[in-house]
């Protein structure tokens, strides 16, 4: 399950979505994750739907791939659809067996938080499975670069959160390597209560720790040594520039979004 995860992994490719500049795909995703929580009717989540769908047809990516990058928050999208169905209480019940109550309004809220999350999970994939950790890095500075006027960072500041996110998987590969040996040794991470399943992570999370500043400590070191210093002064051989298909992209997603929202009133 853990491999399974898709945020942070990079899929090549030479489609309409792959080549699409980073910074209109970065504020898509933006726009699109406030588009998720404005969404007030189970109609306008169509055109969420097919905006995905052609997303991945488009970009050649594959429906199973996608599908595996959404089961290891399985337990978190149940977990919050149990507690909003029977935590939420409002004036139309549906079901009641002695203390336990289901209020439509319940219902509706839990298929909302249930959709919300699996295409908050979905967008954020697409995002980095057709961007590359560098055009991600450019994408995010250039976006923060008129915030370099109050003092922030911008290059520090992207170069962290791209790193963060290209390190995902690789984390999950380790967690992955470790948990198979310690099995091997006789760990178990399945039997027994919340507690005895806490206690026996420890054998996990000691050597994850170790291995994450480890390879925090080379990436430091190999950075050092190309002469690393920052984005002052800094070159780049692809300079970024918006293109035509950049704005019939950008226009397409609008014309969803704004329809999506839209129905709940018309």
């Amino acid at each position: 399950m853990i491999k399974d995860i898709t945020i942070g992994q990079y899929v090549p490719g030479e489609s309409f979505v792959h080549k699409l500049d980073p910074r209109t795909k970065i504020l898509i995703s933006l726009l699109f994750i406030i588009q998720l929580f404005l969404i007030k009717s189970f109609s306008g989540y169509i055109f969420v739907v097919a905006f995905v769908l052609a997303t991945v047809s488009v970009a050649k990516l594959s429906p199973t791939y996608l599908y595996k990058g959404l089961k290891p928050v399985f337990i978190l999208i149940v977990i919050t659809a149990i507690l909003n169905l029977f935590m939420v209480e409002g004036t139309n019940i549906i079901f009641q067996w002695k203390f336990i109550k289901i209020y439509k309004e319940g219902l509706s809220t839990a298929g909302f938080m249930v959709l919300r999350l699996i295409f908050l999970i979905l967008g954020t994939s697409l995002l980095t499975l057709t961007t590359s950790p560098i055009e991600l890095t450019d994408g995010i500075e250039r976006l923060l670069n008129p915030f370099k006027k109050i003092g922030l960072p911008a290059h520090e500041l992207a170069m962290m959160m791209t790193i963060a996110l290209r390190f995902i998987p690789t984390l999950m590969d380790e967690t992955d390597k470790i948990m198979k040996a310690q099995m091997a040794r006789g760990a178990d991470f399945d039997s027994g209560n919340i507690i005895n399943k806490a206690k026996g992570l420890i054998p996990l999370l000691v050597p994850l720790f170790i291995s994450s500043f480890r390879r925090a400590d080379e990436l430091a070191m190999a950075m050092e040594s190309r002469c690393y210093r920052g984005g002052e002064g800094r070159t780049r051989m692809k300079q970024l520039k918006m293109q035509s298909i950049d704005f019939v992209a950008s226009i397409i997603y609008s014309s969803l979004a704004t329809l999506s929202i839209a129905i709940y009133y018309v």
